[in-house]
This record gives structure tokens, sequence and C-alpha cells, in this order.
């Protein structure tokens, strides 16, 4: 039995595990200014550089605890897990900004104090020379993305369009939103463009059509079970049982009404004989005694009545004893017993 326990609950991390860093895959770099001195500012009005990631996924991912890095240093296989994390910049908790949600971006200040915000990080980043950035997942030994940045001129960027990198001029620069947007591209232009290979949309239909087939099923189904108790309150109401009482309670109620209208007569008239009041609730008794099994339907009621077949006399056979003659001249003929 703990056997058992043990390799469910490995089995669970590991779907656990699985589906995390299947969530952590879904969060890309986006977008890198290096030099910014007209571009964004941060909450003290001050301009840093920065690094913009999306979740290319429709679902909502926490990058908490994960690590940004300009060391190439990382890259050592042979580099201990404590040593990679001194050369990198973790992204702390507590910020409800970190629950990325679908299709969405968060951009982090580099060169910064990590004092002044959650998305401020010490990361250094330089300003007029290339620089490779690292995303790593949480463990510090998986890596996310990386992109090497070329030299930039102030408030260029660097972003990424599908699978490919390119410089963008400063009026074009895009943070926190979607990158090289066309003020007069289609819906279906940006749809085909956003998801080339369809499965958006086709996850999209299908969740909508089971939504509406499982709708359809809860609403028969209460349907149905609403139609059945009221089949089964309809035979227990039209059962057998039931009508005799329901005859009785009708012929009480019309004697009752028929009583009290005679007794109100009799008061209206200021008096009324006690010998009429005995009279009057024996007529009802009576009628009331001799309706109640008359309303009996499908049932037969047996009255005992005296009949001859209780007479043991009457069940037997009797024999009757033989016949002598009595006259002299008669032969002597041998008889036989009667039956009657």
């Amino acid at each position: 039995m703990n056997k058992a326990i043990i390799l469910l609950c490995g089995m669970l991390l590991g779907y656990t595990s699985s589906a995390m860093a299947q969530g952590a895959k879904n969060i890309r770099l986006n977008e890198v200014l290096t030099n910014n001195t007209a571009s964004i500012v941060d909450e003290f009005d001050n301009r840093e550089a920065w690094i913009e990631v999306e979740n290319v996924s429709f679902t909502t991912y926490n990058i908490r605890g994960m690590y940004f890095t300009t060391d190439r240093s990382v890259l050592d296989p042979q580099m201990s897990v404590p040593e990679r994390i001194k050369r990198m910049s973790v992204i702390p908790n507590g910020d409800p900004r970190t629950q990325i949600g679908g299709r969405q971006h968060l951009v982090f200040f580099g060169n910064s104090n990590p004092a002044q915000g959650k998305l401020h990080l010490s990361l250094p980043i330089p300003m007029s020379e290339p620089v490779w950035i690292g995303f790593y997942n949480g463990n510090a030994v998986e890596l996310i993305d990386s992109v090497t940045v070329p030299a930039l001129a102030a408030n260029q960027s660097y972003a990424r369009h599908g699978n490919e990198w390119s410089v963008k001029s400063a009026e074009n620069v895009t943070p926190g939103i979607e990158n090289f947007i066309k003020t007069d591209e289609t819906k279906d232009a940006k749809l085909k463009r956003e998801d080339p290979y369809g499965v958006g949309i086709t996850l999209l239909a299908m969740g909508i059509v089971f939504f509406c087939l499982a709708v359809l099923f809860v609403f028969f189904w209460i349907f149905g079970l609403i139609m059945r108790h009221m089949d089964t309150a309809k035979k227990v109401v039209y059962t057998q049982p039931i009508k005799p009482i329901a005859k009785t309670v009708e012929v009480t109620h019309d004697i009752a009404h028929a009583t009290g209208n005679i007794l109100q007569d009799g008061f209206q008239k200021k008096g009324i004989d006690k010998e009429v009041y005995i009279a009057v609730i024996s007529m009802a008794l009576k009628q009331y005694q001799d309706d109640v099994h008359d309303v009996e339907s499908g049932i037969i009621t047996i009255k005992s009545r005296q009949t001859g077949w209780a007479d043991e006399s009457s069940q037997m056979t009797h024999f009757s004893k033989p016949v002598i003659p009595t006259s002299h001249h008669a032969p002597n003929i041998p008889t036989t017993p009667e039956i009657h």
C-alpha cells in the first residue's frame, strides 16, 4: 500500500513538473531596448534599459522564480546550480503582474535596483555593444529562450517577428504590446499572422461546440428528471387506494354542507326543536355510513348471510333401512339398501 502511494505521488510530481515545464516554454523573449533616452519610463520617471517577455499560449502562467542573465558562462554544463544562480537575476515573488495571461506581455527594467520594485532587476545590460540575454526556468538549469542583441542606437529595439529578430526604429518601438502592428491590417490577416496553423481557432471552435452540447445535455437531463417526477406524482394521485378516500371526503363535505344549511335555517327561525337536531345528525350519520362502501370502485364487499350450507346433516349421505313386506303372501325376495 505504501509503495503504491509513493509511486502515485511520484507520478503526480512528475506530471506537475512536466506541465510546469511545458508552461514555462510558452514564455519567450520578445523585445529588447538597451539604450533608453526617449522610450518608456519607470515608476520613478527614470529611463532604463528594458526587456519584454511574451506569453505565446492562451493560458496564464506565473514567471516568478525564473531567471535572466547576460553572462554566457552559465552555458557551461559543468557549472553547479548555486554558482549559476549567482550570475543570474531572479524574478521575485509578490507582484501580481508576473501572472502573465495568454497572449500578454510584461516589461522588466535592467541596470536597476530591485529595491525600487518587483520588475526592477540588477541585470547588467550594456548600452552600445552586443549583448547575449538568456532566460532560464526556475531550476536555473533549463534554458527557455535566448537572443544575441546587436549594438543598437539610442531608442532602437531588437524585436521578434515570428522566429526572426530585427531592429526597429525608435518610432516603431512597442513595449508592452505586440510587435509590428499594422494599422491597415485586416482582421483575417492578423488572425493568419497570429495563428498561422489554425490551432487556436480550431480549439476555440471545438470548445464552443462542446460547451453548447454540455449545456443542452444538462437542460434535457433536468427536463427529463422533472417529467419523471411529474409522472410519478400522477400515478400516486390516481392509484386505487386514494380514490375511495377522495370520494369519501367529497361525500362528507356534501353531508356537512347539507347539515349546516338545515341548522342555519333553524337559527334564522329563532329556534329549533331538540328532536330535529337529533334527527338531522342521525340522518347525516346514516347517509355517511351507507355511502362509504359504495364509493370503493372495483372492490367487492361480501356480507355474511345465513344459508343451509352450514348444516352438517345436509352434507351427509343418508342410507335407508331395508323394506320388509308385511304381507304374508308376498314371496321372500331378498332386498338391497336403497340410496337416496
